[in-house]
């Protein structure tokens, strides 16, 4: 004879006719759903004969010394890019250090990003998640705040209920390439970016196009990508490929950047003679290749000690709202850019 299924809150739910979360809310007796619907879901859950699963019985309310990171990006994007290393083994750092772990999820999407905290505070999987990749009406923030769930972005700022953040200003940073090639004489510019719904993007979009009309430039132009050495390649054709092609081209990663160096090599485009190239992070990468690569510079692992250290705060102060905003990146000037030729100034 078969055994029979253990009952689940997806069974509770579909009895009740509420959803899995407001299951979650009642059955751990927290605020999210009204007294009739807490009733009715305890009501049924009795009547399924329903228990909480051993890995639920940590809800009592105790730490699982434990932090949380998801990431929406493709895997062979993550694998290649020494940022997220970088970053990720500052806050590994920052963490073990205090005695909590990181664990790490990498998802298709926003939507399944959010299925991922909500499984983890079903769970009582983790005590706090960072955050990364900030979007324009991100929707992870509203589900964040509803399962009340404590959350650290990197690369804010955050204005919206108890989010704290930590953040670089990438507005300020952008202003300082670009004052920098206006200097050299470029006129025409070029930005490879990341993807457009990112707000780090849109602030290096709208830095670069204020920027331009402050300085008097003849034109920039952004183009995005997602983050991909392919797509930084096949950007950098597009833009070398026009007849009034730009002299100098700003790439939103380093990976890009190199991979634009490669298309500009391939093309018989002499860097830095006849096209500057900078990028927006520096690594081992941009200062081993040849030329070496003009980059805004920072201690990427200290960053995320930094993240580390505000996580830390906020769950010592778990009614506080911590805004920190970290060191902005300096341009580290190398080989990669020079003034365009006298023709092309004009």
């Amino acid at each position: 004879m078969q055994k029979k299924a253990r009952p689940n809150i997806g069974d509770i739910a579909a009895k009740a006719g509420v959803s899995k979360g407001a299951v979650s809310f009642a059955l751990n007796d927290r605020p999210g759903v009204s007294e009739e619907t807490r009733a009715r879901i305890l009501q049924v859950a009795e009547e399924l004969n329903w228990r909480p699963h051993s890995a639920a019985r940590a809800l009592s309310g105790s730490r699982t010394d434990v932090v949380g990171l998801v990431l929406a990006r493709p895997a062979r994007t993550l694998g290649i890019e020494p940022f997220f290393s970088n970053l990720i083994s500052g806050l590994q750092a920052g963490l073990s250090a205090r005695g909590l772990a990181l664990q790490m999820r990498i998802v298709e999407d926003t939507a399944a990003e959010i299925d991922v905290y909500r499984q983890w505070w079903n769970e009582h999987r983790v005590d706090a998640v960072i955050l990364v990749d900030l979007q324009e009406d991100d929707e992870r923030l509203a589900h964040l705040e509803e399962l009340g769930l404590p959350a650290v972005v990197i690369g804010g700022p955050v204005s919206y209920g108890s989010v704290s953040s930590i953040w670089a200003d990438d507005s300020e940073a952008m202003t300082s390439i670009v004052e920098y090639l206006a200097a050299l004489g470029h006129r025409r510019i070029g930005h490879v970016g990341g993807m457009p719904n990112f707000l780090h993007t849109r602030r290096r979009v709208a830095a670069l196009a204020s920027s331009a009309e402050r300085l008097g430039l003849e034109w920039v132009e952004s183009l995005f990508t997602d983050f991909s050495d392919s797509q930084g390649a096949a950007t950098t054709r597009r833009l070398l490929a026009r007849e009034q092609r730009p002299t100098a081209v700003i790439y939103d990663s380093d990976v890009m950047a190199l991979a634009g160096l490669s298309v500009a090599m391939e093309m018989n485009i002499d860097v830095p003679r006849r096209l500057s190239i900078v990028a927006f992070d520096d690594s081992p990468l941009t200062q081993l290749t040849h030329p070496a690569m003009t980059a805004l510079s920072r201690d990427t692992f200290n960053y995320g000690e930094q993240a580390a250290a505000v996580v830390m705060r906020l769950l010592a102060e778990p009614n506080s709202q911590i805004d920190q905003h970290a060191q902005t990146p300096v341009l580290t000037v190398r080989a990669s850019t020079a003034p365009p030729p006298a023709e092309q100034q004009k």
